[in-house]
């Protein structure tokens, strides 16, 4: 019980996230119910719950800040929940057919890069932070990926789909310029780690 105490309400705000997540993608990929309804409403709701799970990030920092529960356990869990909701949204995308599958390539081998290098920065007892153009990109493909699931909401009018696209398309190339200019912003700051020497137990 002590243990449990000591995780702290804001790491259980990010593991609550990481819970939701298959909750998410039943909205989002369910082929259950038939009924038009049903069908018309559900990627409004995959939506909202994507939306409501991504706001849970700034609830846990303001949580972790405020109550002085920053640990080492938290700094690891957020981001890797954060990766998680984004993984299991571009995925999903890219089995529904909203989404080509570069897009979800692209996103998601930067950030294995990116963990990789800061994974090469600890152990060198290097810290790399969280850099402002990450954040920038993150909320970018947050708006990004909720445009994409309500594209092809049938309760849009067909009149409107091309303005939808467009506006879902613009979003989208904003989020895979900044995930490349964050990507290099941290290959950057980690320069020193990249050109070694590196720590070795030979």
């Amino acid at each position: 019980m002590r243990s449990v105490r000591r995780l702290g309400l804001a790491n259980w705000v990010t593991i609550l996230r990481m819970t939701f997540i298959p909750v998410f993608l039943v909205f989002l990929l369910g082929e259950f119910g038939s009924e038009p309804g049903w069908v018309a409403w559900r990627p409004w709701i995959a939506a909202a719950v994507f939306t409501a799970l991504a706001a849970t990030d700034a609830v846990d920092g303001y949580l972790a800040r405020s109550r002085n529960e920053v640990t080492t356990f938290g700094k690891f869990i957020d981001p890797l929940a954060d990766k998680l909701l984004v993984t299991a949204a571009l995925v999903g995308l890219v089995q529904l057919g909203n989404l080509p599958g570069w897009v979800a390539i692209v996103i998601l081998s930067r950030e294995l890069i990116v963990s990789g290098l800061r994974m090469v920065a600890v152990a060198e007892g290097v810290v790399i932070a969280a850099s402002s153009w990450g954040k920038v990109k993150t909320v970018f493909q947050i708006i990004a990926i909720v445009a994409f699931i309500l594209m092809a909401a049938p309760i849009i009018p067909a009149a409107l789909l091309p303005q939808v696209r467009f506006v879902a398309w613009t979003i989208m190339a904003a989020a895979l310029v900044l995930t490349a200019v964050s990507a290099v912003q941290y290959f950057y700051h980690a320069r020193e780690v990249i050109a070694g020497p590196w720590s070795s137990s030979a």
